[in-house]
C-alpha cells in the first residue's frame, strides 16, 4: 500500500490557486489516490453571476475529474470553497471561514500566483509576495498544521546559469518592497522597476524570488518546503496523457503553429527546452508534503522539478516533433501551413517576420469586413507576437539545476510510492509526450474533433497554396521596387532574363536538331 496515499487519508488540505492549471491537477490526484481524504479547502475569488458551489461544479465537470468520480463519488462534498481575494487584507475571508481554516487545516499547498510575465510590479508583489506573507501568518496560527508547501518557479533565479537548491538573497529586503508598494504611485514604480529586477527578464521571476525569501524569513517554526517547477506542460501519464487547459508555456506556441499564425521564432535551437509535465510536478509536490510532515527536516528544503539536467530535450527537437504531429493532425481553421523556423536576432529578420505574420492577418480581417463580420485576426496576431517576445528569453537560454533533494526524496519512497507518485523524469519519452501534448491541445483545449482530420487536411492544402501565392506576390512587388530604385538590381534582373532567354533558345535549337 502507498504510504503517501495513506498519509493524506482523513487530512484537511488547503490549496490556494486550486482553480488554476496546477491546482486542478493537484486536487484531482489527491482525491484519486486518497479518496478517504477529509476535505480540501480551496480559496475562490467571488465572480459575479456565479456562486462558489457553481464554480466547484464547473471544475468537477471537466474531463480531468472523470476517474476521480469513479473512486470518490462524493467528491463534490469534500471540496469546501472559501470566498477569498488575495488582493485584500486577510484575503477578505469571513470570520467564520477563517476560524474553520485555522482550526482544521493539516497541510497547505500554496500554488496561487500571477504568472503574467508583464504584470505591473505592484500587482506581482501583491500576489506573489504579500499574499505569501499573509498566508504564512495564517499558517502560524494553525495548531494542526503539519506542512506548508510553497510552489515557486525554477526561473526565480534565472539570472544565474547554475542554480542550486538553496534560497538566494535579494538585494532589497522583501518587507521594504512590500511597504513601498503601499505608498508609491504607479509612475514612480514604473521608473524603478527596471532597477529593482536587475538582470531578471520580468516582474514574475523577480517577485517569485522575493516570495522565496519571505518563506525563509517568516516561516517561524513551521515545517516548510519549496517546489520549483520549470515550464509546466500538459500531463504525461495521469489521469490520461496530454490534458491541458491553458495557453501558458508551449501550449500557446503549439496553437499558434497549428493554426498557422506562427511561422518563425527567434530561438537558440540547441537551448534546452526545460518543460516538465504537470503530473510530474504534482506527484513531487504531494510527496514533498508527506516527507515534510513526517520527517520534519531541520531546514527549508528546495526541490527542483526540472527535466534539463536529467532528460534534456532541445527546442529544435521539440519543434520538429510538434510540426510532425501537426502535419498528421492539422488544426481546423488553420490559416496557413505551419512552418516554424529558428531565426537570428537581427533587424532584417524581425522586419520580414513582422510583414510575414501581420500581412495575411490584415488581408483576412479585410475579408471578414467584406462578409460583414468583426475583424479579429490582426488583434490576435499582435497579442501572439507580444506573448512570443516575452518567451524569447526562456527559449534562448539554458540553465543547470541541481536536483539532489529531488533525487534524495525519490530514493526515500517505497517501490509502490515510486509507481503511484512517479516524478522520475528520466522515464519520459519526449517524442511520445510531445505527440500527446499536441493531441491534447487540439482535443481538450481547442475542443476540436479528431474525426475531422481529413477535411482539415484539404482545407490546410488550400490555405497553403494561398500562402505561397501571397509570398510570391510580395516577393515580386519588393523586387519590382528594387529594380526601380537600384541600377545593380536592374543589371542582375537583365542578366537573369538574358540567361533564361539563351537557355530556352539553346533548348529549342537542340530539340530541332534531334528531330
Amino acid at each position: 500500500m502507498s504510504m503517501i496515499a495513506a498519509f493524506y487519508s482523513n487530512k484537511s488540505v488547503l490549496i490556494t490557486g486550486a482553480t488554476g492549471f496546477l491546482g486542478k491537477v493537484l486536487m484531482e490526484k489527491l482525491f484519486r489516490t486518497s479518496p478517504q481524504l477529509k476535505v480540501i479547502y480551496i480559496l475562490v475569488r467571488p465572480k459575479s453571476g456565479q456562486t462558489l458551489q457553481e464554480r466547484v461544479f464547473q471544475i468537477l465537470n471537466s474531463k480531468l475529474f472523470e476517474k476521480v468520480k469513479e473512486v470518490c463519488p462524493n467528491v463534490h462534498e469534500k471540496i469546501r470553497p472559501i470566498s477569498a481575494d488575495l488582493n485584500q487584507r486577510d484575503f477578505a475571508i469571513s470570520k467564520e471561514d477563517m476560524q474553520e481554516l485555522l482550526s482544521c487545516t493539516n497541510i497547505i499547498f500554496h500554488c496561487a500566483a500571477t504568472v503574467r510575465f508583464d504584470a505591473h510590479l505592484r500587482e506581482a508583489v501583491q500576489l506573489n509576495v504579500t499574499a505569501t506573507q499573509q498566508l504564512l501568518l495564517m499558517a502560524s496560527q494553525m495548531p494542526k498544521l503539519e506542512a506548508f508547501i510553497h510552489i515557486s518557479t525554477a526561473f526565480s533565479n534565472c539570472n544565474l546559469s547554475h542554480i542550486d537548491e538553496v534560497i538566494y538573497p535579494c538585494p532589497v529586503e522583501p518587507r521594504k518592497i512590500i511597504d513601498s508598494m503601499e505608498w508609491l504611485d504607479d509612475s514612480i514604480i514604473d521608473e524603478i522597476t527596471p532597477k529593482l529586477i536587475g538582470d531578471r527578464p520580468n516582474t514574475y521571476t523577480y517577485t517569485k524570488a522575493l516570495g522565496e525569501v519571505v518563506v525563509q524569513q517568516e516561516s517561524r517554526n513551521l515545517n516548510v518546503a519549496i517546489v520549483r517547477p520549470s515550464i509546466v506542460g500538459a500531463t504525461w501519464q495521469e489521469p490520461f496523457p496530454g490534458w491541458v487547459d491553458n495557453l501558458n508555456g508551449p501550449s500557446g506556441l503549439i496553437i499558434a503553429t497549428g493554426k498557422g499564425f506562427l511561422r518563425s521564432i527567434k530561438a537558440t535551437p540547441m537551448a534546452v527546452a526545460d518543460v516538465i509535465p504537470v503530473d510530474t510536478v504534482v506527484n513531487l509536490t504531494i510527496a514533498v508534503g508527506w516527507y515534510t510532515a513526517v520527517h520534519r527536516p531541520k531546514s527549508t528544503l528546495i526541490y527542483h522539478s526540472t527535466s534539463g539536467n536529467l532528460n534534456p530535450c532541445n527546442w529544435h527537437k521539440m519543434g520538429l516533433q510538434v510540426l510532425a504531429t501537426i502535419e498528421k493532425i492539422p488544426f481546423e481553421s488553420a490559416f496557413r501551413r505551419p512552418n516554424a523556423d529558428f531565426t537570428t536576432n537581427n533587424f532584417t529578420t524581425q522586419y520580414w517576420n513582422a510583414v510575414s505574420h501581420r500581412a495575411p492577418a490584415i488581408i483576412y480581417d479585410f475579408y471578414l469586413r467584406l462578409t460583414g463580420r468583426k475583424p479579429r485576426m490582426l488583434k490576435l496576431m499582435n497579442r501572439l507576437l507580444r506573448t512570443i517576445s516575452m518567451l524569447e528569453y526562456f527559449i534562448n537560454h539554458s540553465w543547470e539545476w541541481s536536483t539532489n533533494n529531488t533525487e534524495m526524496l525519490l530514493s526515500e519512497l517505497s517501490p509502490e510510492d515510486q509507481r503511484v507518485f512517479n516524478f522520475d523524469v528520466r522515464q519520459l519519452n519526449w517524442l511520445e509526450y510531445i505527440e500527446n501534448y499536441v493531441l491534447g491541445v487540439k482535443k481538450y483545449l481547442l475542443k476540436e474533433d479528431l474525426a475531422g482530420i481529413p477535411k482539415a487536411k484539404q482545407h490546410l492544402k488550400r490555405l497553403r497554396n494561398i500562402h505561397y501565392l501571397f509570398n510570391t506576390a510580395l516577393f515580386l512587388i519588393i523586387w519590382r521596387l528594387l529594380i526601380a530604385r537600384s541600377q545593380m538590381a536592374r543589371n542582375i534582373w537583365f542578366f537573369i532574363v538574358s540567361f533564361c532567354y539563351k537557355f530556352i533558345s539553346y533548348f529549342r535549337a537542340s530539340s530541332t536538331l534531334k528531330v
